[in-house]
């Protein structure tokens, strides 16, 4: 079950750089995780300053 990242997302970057194997990006108006890549392992979900991210 890999992480999603809300509409509450502010665009810092924060979870990209701790992000493992590199599932997160910056997308069109928020980041985003693809949720082949996504390994669960919740590095983003306690970095992210606005508790944008969560499970799916």
């Amino acid at each position: 079950m890999a992480y999603k990242i809300s509409d509450a997302c502010i665009s810092c970057g924060a979870c990209e750089s701790v992000c493992p194997t590199g599932a997160i990006s910056a997308g069109e108006t928020q980041y985003v995780i693809d949720p082949e890549t996504c390994i669960d392992c919740g590095a983003c979900e306690s970095t992210c300053p606005v508790s944008a991210i969560s499970p799916a």
